[in-house]
């Protein structure tokens, strides 16, 4: 999951280098009909028993495909039209609890004192990172239109995570993660032709497409099947944990690639993320 948080943080820096280009659900087909595309190969190869669906695998496979992958990109990407980058890294800082809430209401997971202040370790070191330790900022937040829309996001993602918890004795992480992206692809087409995309698609430049490769092998294909198998092994709940540390690869990815500078105070808050982590992880 460090090393899914790790792309997942490379994968706003590709954002940016796509967004400006690409429109949302364009991108959003691009990225998974090329995971997708690399799913198959490996599936063929690695998964002996070559797994065919069923009609009741089917709406399992629509809610993953719908709810997790499309919808959490789609109300993602259409909130920060409406809100500022401070409002959505906060809420979207709040997966983990939302997601330790689905748990404990629908697998009846035990929250424990100790994850309860990993959780609040973490989220605070996520808010004080974005805020840059500037207390003050909290006065200028005000709930919007794009806030909620962030909000169903985050919920939508939270109930991707546990759902998948739910379905994962019956199939392994691959198949799960694989059909996802197969059945995300084939709802995209129709939102894709609205778009038009042979109207600009030669106007986008090339490090825009390399930024797409880049977000559909490692933050997709690596990073969600790296994330369905800690599902399977540690569980929904801490697995969510680890989307705090995508902060911490943000800012080092800033200065290394993009030279944005680093301050003591993001340091301090960078250790107080990794310490909550620890404490969830630690039996």
């Amino acid at each position: 999951m460090i090393l899914s948080a790790f792309f997942w943080a490379g994968a706003f820096i590709a954002g940016k280098l796509s967004v400006p280009f690409i429109p949302t659900f364009t991108l959003t087909f691009l990225r998974f009909f090329i995971a997708t595309t690399i799913l198959y190969f490996i599936v063929k190869s690695k998964d002996k028993s070559n797994y065919k669906l069923t009609k009741n695998d089917i709406p399992i496979f629509l809610f993953t495909g719908i709810v997790g992958m499309f919808g959490y990109h789609v109300f993602f990407f259409t909130a920060l039209k409406y809100t500022t980058a401070i409002n959505s890294s906060l809420i979207g800082a709040t997966n983990p609890i939302i997601t330790t809430i689905l748990c404990i209401i629908f697998l009846k997971d035990k929250i424990t004192f100790k994850r309860t202040i990993g959780i609040l370790l973490s989220f605070t070191g996520v808010f004080l990172t974005i805020t840059n330790a500037n207390l003050s900022i909290m006065h200028n937040l005000s709930l919007n239109k794009g806030d909620l829309l962030m909000l169903v996001a985050v919920c939508l993602w939270a109930a991707y995570s546990v759902f998948s918890k739910l379905v994962l004795h019956k199939f392994s992480p691959l198949i799960l993660t694989f059909y996802s992206f197969l059945f995300c692809s084939v709802f995209l087409i129709p939102f894709v032709i609205y778009e038009r995309p042979w109207t600009f698609i030669n106007q986008v430049p090339y490090y825009s497409f390399l930024a797409v490769v880049y977000m559909s092998i490692f933050a997709s294909v690596i990073g969600y099947l790296v994330q369905q198998i800690s599902i399977k092994q540690i569980g929904p709940s801490k697995t969510s944990i680890f989307i705090n540390l995508v902060p911490i690869f943000s800012i080092i990815l800033s200065v290394t690639i993009l030279k944005e500078s680093i301050s003591v105070v993001k340091i301090f808050t960078t250790l107080l993320i990794i310490t909550g982590v620890y404490i969830c992880q630690k039996n």
